[in-house]
């Protein structure tokens, strides 16, 4: 059975109050369609833990800072609902931009100091577009627990940050990056790689993981940083936005493995931005 459809905040608004009167906990993992099987075991996560759940699908325009990245993204809102049927979601929550910033819409939200590096120094206002297109969601949806990849993983932190500082009732839990079995983390802007680009993507993750066997081991982290760097530009990569081991919490910057860290990478290739991230114990 194909998951019901909802367009407009006031038929969500309905539904959601009919659940919650009986009691029902609610999930949410916001998306922006072109759903892959990231996408999907994150809506499996929250069936196994709420009584619903809702899955968003909204391109948001306020965090794009390249126009023609926003036009070029995947938009496949019917395959994304036959994908759905099978896992048994409630509700797919579709607006358009009227629904989500009418006329007159004047607030931002924005969350500092986790944003100011990586993809945030890169990216001019994507955050405050997350920032608030997520608070608008969870006020929408009443969820009780959001789901989250870590494949983005500061804007988990992010998130997660926002949930806290404006004592919003919704848990944010992240879920495990899901790979390709060559090791490329699943993305929408997977799509928009050629073939030629699609079979060098994974050297980014491989570089990735060379580094981390190198630190763990006890490696000097300019030179093991150094080698990834070369790894990533002979796969074709034309430009590597940033490289960083950083705290798993605060994201600082570091080059030792005194705490949990991250190894967070963002790099073009092919014309299309592929970003990963590696835990290191």
């Amino acid at each position: 059975m194909t998951p019901q459809i909802i367009r407009t905040l006031k038929e969500l608004r309905e539904i959601v109050a009919g659940w919650k009167a009986k009691g029902e906990t609610v999930g949410v993992v916001p998306t922006m369609g072109a759903l892959h099987q990231g996408h999907l075991s994150l809506v499996r996560a929250a069936k196994s833990e709420c009584d619903r759940a809702i899955v968003t699908i909204f391109i948001n325009p306020k965090q794009f800072n390249n126009p023609e990245d926003y036009e070029n993204y995947p938009r496949t809102e019917e395959e994304d609902a036959r994908k759905l049927i099978s896992l048994r979601a409630d509700v797919v929550y579709v607006p358009d931009g009227e629904q989500m910033y009418p006329s007159g819409f004047a607030t931002t939200v924005s969350v500092e100091g986790i944003t100011q590096g990586l993809c945030g120094a890169h990216r001019s206002g994507h955050f405050d577009g997350v920032a608030t297109i997520v608070t608008k969601l969870f006020t929408q949806t009443q969820a009780d627990k959001a789901y989250f990849g870590e494949k983005d993983y500061q804007q988990l932190q992010v998130v997660t940050r926002l949930a806290l500082d404006l004592d919003l009732p919704v848990e944010v839990i992240g879920c495990p990056t899901i790979r390709e079995e060559d090791g490329l983390a699943m993305s929408s802007r997977n799509l928009l790689l050629s073939d030629r680009a699609r079979t060098w993507a994974p050297e980014l993750h491989r570089a990735m993981e060379e580094m981390v066997e190198g630190l763990m081991s006890g490696g000097d982290h300019v030179s093991l940083k150094g080698a990834a760097v070369k790894r990533i530009e002979r796969a074709g990569f034309s430009e590597i936005e940033y490289l960083d081991l950083r705290t798993a919490d605060k994201l600082e910057l570091v080059e030792t493995l005194e705490q949990p860290t991250r190894l967070l990478a963002a790099a073009w290739l092919g014309g299309v931005r592929l970003i990963d991230n590696i835990a290191v114990q």
